[in-house]
């Protein structure tokens, strides 16, 4: 037999083979969605490795230029990635996340802190500067209900635990504080303008309401329902408006790779520390819920707990609270 006809059979058995080459595709794109559930699946992987391995050499040798080589190489690929990749456990991606993940990202996101909650700040600020003055301009941030109240001497969180159970004024909070925290960041992607917008809104509505009871001498009280809840709460607001942020000027001012790639990179990176704190608006619900409308409690106690939970914030966000294990 002559060389090209020897060529020409070794082509027609390899392209013979394309069913078995389609069928390890489809395995691989498979498995790599989902973890093997069997021994014969793991097996049949490896052998469709070498198969493809095999043919791949072969294809380049006889068929360069041609789809097939092309759809071998991808298949090689993809077959490769998916028996090579390590094993993933749930507990281990979230230590992962938790312990190197979230410190890079806040660090990244430290200019964006700052000047969230300086902006934060000044508005509370604002708020109560503007409602001390003129008191009458609580209207515009307070509900009337809310101001009847407190012009009868009593906060609208009197008797709260009275209406609602714990445990459902626990959800309930969360799935506002989420919703808050949400907002600030998916207004961030207006160009960084919504954040100033959230952050504005809700600082002056605080600083505005403070300065109201606080001309009804209803001031520590407010104090001490907001103070158990409140530092955690109020920073997982600046963190969302700075993510947001920080997503916004991706859109204004993207890197050399192009706005789709910065936006999608920010996004990434910024959704960590979202995670992050959705986990802490959980524990500051349960606190808001159990805690805080409780007239019981003493005041101490709610200062160390508000503290306390602050402060673990501050570690987890570092990453000392899940340090890693010396060697």
């Amino acid at each position: 037999m002559s060389g090209s006809m020897r060529e020409r059979a070794l082509t027609a058995s390899l392209l013979q083979r394309a069913g078995l080459w389609q069928q390890a595709d489809l395995r691989a794109r498979r498995l790599a969605r989902s973890r093997a559930t069997d021994v014969t699946d793991a097996t049949r992987m490896a052998e469709d490795y070498r198969l493809l391995a095999h043919d791949l050499a072969r294809v380049r040798a006889l068929l360069p230029e041609t789809r097939a080589r092309e759809y071998l190489e991808g298949a090689y690929a993809r077959a490769h990635a998916t028996l090579h990749h390590g094993a993933w456990h749930l507990g281990s991606a979230l230590l992962t996340l938790l312990r190197d993940e979230l410190p890079r990202a806040v660090r990244w996101l430290w200019p964006y802190i700052l000047w969230t909650t300086l902006i934060f700040a000044l508005a509370v600020t604002g708020g109560y500067l503007l409602v001390a003055r003129y008191p009458e301009l609580i209207a515009l941030f307070a509900s009337p209900d809310l101001i009847a109240s407190v012009e009868r001497g009593h906060l609208w969180t009197d008797g709260l635990l009275n209406i609602v159970p714990s445990s459902v004024l626990s959800v309930q909070i969360f799935a506002n504080n989420v919703v808050v925290s949400l907002f600030a960041y998916c207004a961030g992607f207006l160009f960084g303008l919504g954040t100033l917008y959230v952050l504005g809104l809700n600082g002056l509505m605080l600083g505005a309401v403070f300065a109201f009871v606080g001309q009804h001498g209803l001031r520590e009280q407010l104090f001490s329902f907001i103070v158990a809840h409140g530092c955690v709460e109020l920073s997982v607001i600046c963190l969302s408006g700075a993510a947001g942020a920080a997503v916004g000027e991706a859109l204004i001012r993207p890197g050399p790779e192009g706005r789709a790639a910065s936006f999608r990179a920010a996004a990434l990176r910024s959704g960590t520390v979202l995670f992050a704190c959705a986990l802490l608006l959980l524990g500051a619900g349960l606190i808001e819920g159990y805690l805080s409308p409780n007239p019981r409690v003493p005041l101490s106690v709610r200062l160390a707990v508000g503290i306390g939970y602050w402060l673990l914030m501050l570690a987890l966000l570092s990453g000392r609270l899940l340090p890693r294990r010396a060697r």
